[in-house]
């Protein structure tokens, strides 16, 4: 009896120590972790008064103002499919355009080194409305804006249709003019697009404008009235520094009145073409003829073949305005001007022949037209 008791008495106090032991330890850990807390609760507190609640404002806070970011989409229809080719333009301020691209097969498209500021995207695309998207873009950022939704054109206007011409028009003319003979001599009334969209009156007058003022007009008319002063052409003008000044002067008012009467004010009265449309194709002789033809026949602005009643009236009228300049020993009477209308047509159908066969052999192909497009210069 006496030894259970003292057995149960220590195991009693054993029992006694163990639990305040645990008690202790589990104490101590709830102290620990509630003081983990606080520091944690203390730390987050600070953090977020230094830093503002939008990730965005951090971000734009330290970065550099001008700092350029970029700006990417992509381009879908009504229904959500991707719609590829669109035309995407980043507008800045009073609409200048500043970057232009479009979009690929996804429908994706990008910005890149954008300037922060507001700015607009406009997106057109064939067969689609036109639309405009507003933005903001912050410094340094990469933007990446909602799908950008097109809306099927219900009716295209007279007006869109012709501002649409206009432009590609412009665009053929500025590759025209990098053609120049042997890299120098102006070629500039010939196309080689057989199917290039008509000229409006401006560009028909910008584009003679272009023609007379080259620095190589110039020299092309000096180098005329050396020759006639050598051959004493015109006699009625002397000789001497004087006579060439005159020579020189008769030959730029011809060069200049054919070319505006002949290429800007009756092709924009009668609506015809100007321009040569080089052929390139089919045997030697329907080429040769189709050249030939073209001393008397053009394209209208309808695209259709008629009578080139700009070119033979111009001839006519040009003529009959050098009378007021030449000397009166030397000025056509109304026969020998319908003569020189015919020696120009006679003279239009050689330089025909030229530009069809030897030109192009000669000649820097400025213009960049659609690959396969037959009859380019690029394709041969």
């Amino acid at each position: 009896m006496g030894r259970r008791y003292h057995r149960y008495r220590r195991s009693k106090e054993l029992w006694g120590w163990g639990t305040r032991a645990f008690l202790c330890l589990m104490l101590g850990l709830a102290n620990c972790v509630a003081q983990t807390q606080s520091q944690s609760r203390a730390s987050a507190s600070e953090v977020q008064a230094v830093l503002p609640d939008d990730p965005s404002m951090r971000a734009g806070q330290d970065a550099d103002p001008n700092l350029p970011g970029k700006v990417s989409g992509t381009v879908v229809d009504g229904t959500g499919a991707q719609v590829a080719g669109a035309r995407i333009m980043l507008l800045r301020e009073g609409g200048f355009a500043s970057q232009e691209v479009v979009s690929d097969n996804d429908g994706q498209f990008s910005f890149t080194n954008v300037a922060p500021g507001a700015f607009q995207l406009k997106i057109t695309a064939a067969g689609f409305a036109q639309k405009i998207f507003s933005g903001t873009l912050r410094p340094g950022e990469f933007r990446t804006v909602d799908p950008i939704a097109l809306a099927v054109a219900t009716a295209v206007t007279e007006v869109e249709v012709s501002d649409s011409q206009v432009e590609v028009a412009q665009e053929q003319i500025k590759e025209q003019e990098k053609q120049r003979v042997l890299g120098v001599i102006p070629n500039f009334y010939v196309s080689y697009v057989p199917d290039a969209v008509p000229l409006n009156t401006k560009q028909k007058f910008e584009l003679a404008w272009k023609t007379t003022i080259d620095p190589v007009s110039f020299v092309l008319v000096g180098a005329i009235a050396g020759i006639q002063q050598a051959n004493n052409s015109f006699s009625g003008y002397g000789q001497g520094a004087q006579g060439y000044g005159k020579r020189y002067g008769a030959s730029f008012a011809d060069f200049t009145i054919g070319t505006f009467i002949g290429g800007a004010v009756l092709p924009s009265l009668l609506k015809q073409d100007p321009r040569y449309f080089y052929k390139g194709t089919g045997t030697r002789r329907s080429r040769a003829l189709y050249a030939l033809a073209n001393a008397v026949i053009c394209k209208g602005d309808n695209k259709k073949w008629q009578p080139n009643y700009s070119s033979m009236l111009g001839s006519l009228a040009a003529g009959g305005i050098s009378n007021l300049y030449y000397p009166a020993k030397d000025r056509n009477g109304a026969r020998l001007t319908f003569e020189n209308a015919l020696i120009g047509i006679g003279a239009s159908a050689g330089a025909n022949l030229i530009e069809e066969f030897l030109v192009p052999k000669f000649t820097p192909k400025g213009s960049k037209t659609k690959k396969g497009d037959a009859g380019t210069p690029a394709s041969r």
